[in-house]
């Protein structure tokens, strides 16, 4: 968060199951024709608890019955910044940062205003102290337009975001995976306009190093 006046965060801490958490492996800046059912990093926010009934026969053990192998939770810690235009979610094994179009590019555009460079500039020095050689930038729209105009925007949002990273990345073997959803995987309700500019977002993922 680049200004004082975003300093103040308001933090959620969930816990989510993710199966087999583990980054998407890519071998060039290109995006992969293969679309995965959720991309990774979007998974939504898990459901309030269902109410337990600690006394019903469907929770007891049945004679000879044993407990399944211990699996360990992966907390994610949300923070987003009061007017919404950045949001940071991190895991045990990755950071993804997600900035709103709005905070990057004009209006239904994909050349980057003067305040875009210093903000990817910021996220791609953390991803050299995370020393991380994957990255994962993705570009999503909200539902207004057609979805081939929002596929097509969001994938250029994404190739310019990738290719200001790599003007600050040092690692010289990183590795981009670079793709455009368009309106697909929505984060909030594109019934209203404060939804829809969540929804119009460019999230950079990448691992965290170990022990960071």
């Amino acid at each position: 968060m680049t200004k004082s006046h975003r300093t103040t965060a308001a933090t959620t801490v969930v816990g989510l199951i993710i199966a087999g958490a583990h980054f998407v492996g890519a071998t060039s800046a290109h995006a992969d024709e293969v679309k995965p059912s959720i991309p990774p990093g979007t998974e939504p926010s898990a459901s309030p608890p269902v109410a337990i009934d600690s006394n019903a026969p469907g929770l007891k053990i049945p004679q000879g019955g044993t407990l399944a192998p211990v699996k360990v939770l992966d907390i994610a810690e949300v923070v987003e910044d009061l007017g919404g235009e950045e949001r940071r979610q991190e895991t045990n094994q990755t950071v993804m940062m997600a900035l709103q179009s709005e905070v990057l590019f004009p209006e239904n555009s994909a050349v980057f205003n003067s305040q875009a460079a210093a903000r990817i500039q910021a996220i791609a020095n953390e991803i050299n102290t995370q020393k991380a050689t994957r990255i994962r930038v993705f570009g999503f729209t909200d539902d207004q337009g057609s979805y081939e105009h929002g596929k097509e925007l969001s994938k250029q949002r994404a190739d310019a975001v990738q290719a200001e990273l790599a003007k600050t990345v040092t690692n010289p073997s990183v590795v981009f995976d670079v793709r455009g959803y368009s309106e697909d995987y929505p984060i909030a309700d594109n019934g209203t306009e404060e939804g829809r500019k969540k929804n119009r977002r460019v999230e950079i993922t990448f691992p965290r190093s170990v022990g960071g």
